[in-house]
């Protein structure tokens, strides 16, 4: 497994913003992370690449730790906004890239996919469309070919056409490097094209977990049954002390 957690739980003084999450992803998986704002999502994943630490429970990642993990190079992530420097050039970007990623950057790779995606090298982050700066973040990202590749609602600002084709993207580095992918996202009609596996989480804990075959292969039918379980969670109520 790429990635498996056990009883996993964070607590902010009286809140449980994530509890009891006991989960298992393999790899070559695309993995949706669905739920409202304020779900738990994003505290899971800042819990997966180390930028969180546990009230309880336990992470490996990669058959460690995550902070192990993120030193090695082995987890891209994305943040929300899919942040970039506003001062410094897509070339600027892509040498910055390197410096960090000594053992693992493929520079070759780096600068053939600003080319097809006509990032202009000498552009500022800042004077880039939303979707040109998500898909700079994500060539960062990809570039280092990581085992595992943390998405945190990069798209959420984006246009439906820049969307597309960012989680296109994505899913073309799984299929190819067999990156596994974790995406966060509250917009449930993505799921069904790009995912592999569905995760539903709402009030802080797991609500659903399975394959997209076996909730729904037709989108349509995918969608009923992701939103019927988070009405069931909105009509329980949040994880409360």
């Amino acid at each position: 497994m790429i990635l498996q957690t056990e009883a996993l739980t964070k607590r902010y003084r009286r809140r449980w913003a994530l509890r009891d999450c006991t989960l298992a992803i393999s790899d070559g998986s695309i993995v949706g992370l669905v739920g409202p704002n304020g779900a738990g999502k994003s505290t899971l994943l800042q819990l997966v690449v180390g930028l969180l630490a546990p009230t309880a429970g336990a992470v490996r990642v990669l058959g460690g730790t995550p902070d192990a993990a993120m030193r090695s190079g082995r987890i891209g992530f994305v943040a929300q906004d899919a942040p970039t420097y506003a001062r410094l050039t897509v070339a600027e970007h892509l040498r910055l890239g390197a410096g960090l990623n000594r053992q693992r950057w493929d520079a070759a790779a780096a600068q053939a996919r600003v080319e097809r995606l006509g990032l202009p090298p000498r552009q500022r982050a800042g004077r880039l469309s939303g979707g040109q700066r998500a898909q700079l973040a994500l060539t960062l990202a990809l570039s280092k070919h990581p085992d595992l590749l943390v998405l945190d609602e990069p798209v959420a600002g984006l246009d439906p056409l820049a969307r597309r084709a960012f989680l296109d993207e994505a899913a073309a580095a799984a299929a190819d490097d067999g990156t596994a992918v974790v995406l966060s996202t509250h917009l449930v009609a993505e799921l069904a094209r790009t995912c592999t596996h569905v995760i539903v989480v709402a009030g802080g804990r797991i609500r659903l977990d399975g394959t997209v075959q076996e909730l729904g292969a037709v989108p349509a039918e995918l969608e009923r049954v992701v939103l019927g379980e988070l009405a069931r969670a909105t009509d329980d109520g949040p994880v409360t002390a």
